[in-house]
């Protein structure tokens, strides 16, 4: 039997534009810095090329994405400039698009296909990285976590396409 989405579920599938991919970097090691890059491979189970992540394929947390917009955000709460996006540890920066307002949608960016999977809390470690107080301002604009479905390149430039919402009842 076909139901129609409610009114709710229907507004919360449309987006005024597609997003675009700003800055990527992946973590070598445990507690190294951050290494930009303007390109890499998401790999199903063990998330972009050149991480160090090592996961299996059926984690939620494979690749963190964050938006532009929060890292001024995080810097007015820090008195400061906008945040280098290295020092948050994240994989992605995009821009023009609400990450918040993803979660359980699937997306492509560039040829790979991923799901959003929940809210990137902030660690400890913010303390150290953005000085007393990073924990607190990261609190509610840390991103988002995405496992990868379908494998493939992401660039710097790529835009960030809402392709679908996941049913709920299959999470």
């Amino acid at each position: 039997m076909f139901t129609e989405p409610s009114p709710l579920k229907e507004l919360m599938n449309h987006f005024a534009q597609a997003g675009e991919v700003i800055w990527i970097g992946v973590r070598p090691a445990s507690r190294q810095p951050v290494s930009p890059i303007t390109e890499t491979f998401a790999r199903i189970g063990t998330g972009l090329d050149g991480d160090r992540y090592r996961g299996n394929p059926d984690s939620k947390r494979q690749v963190t994405l964050i938006q532009a917009e929060h890292l001024a955000a995080i810097g007015s709460y820090l008195g400061r400039g906008i945040i280098n996006p290295a020092l948050l540890r994240r994989n992605i920066v995009v821009t023009g698009i609400n990450l918040l307002a993803l979660k359980d949608h699937t997306i492509q960016i560039g040829e790979a296909v991923i799901q959003i999977t929940g809210l990137c809390h902030p660690c400890s470690r913010m303390e150290e990285v953005l000085a007393e107080g990073g924990y607190n301002a990261m609190r509610g604009h840390g991103g988002v976590t995405a496992k990868v479905l379908h494998e493939g390149t992401i660039k710097v430039g790529d835009s960030v396409k809402v392709l679908s919402q996941l049913d709920n009842l299959n999470q």
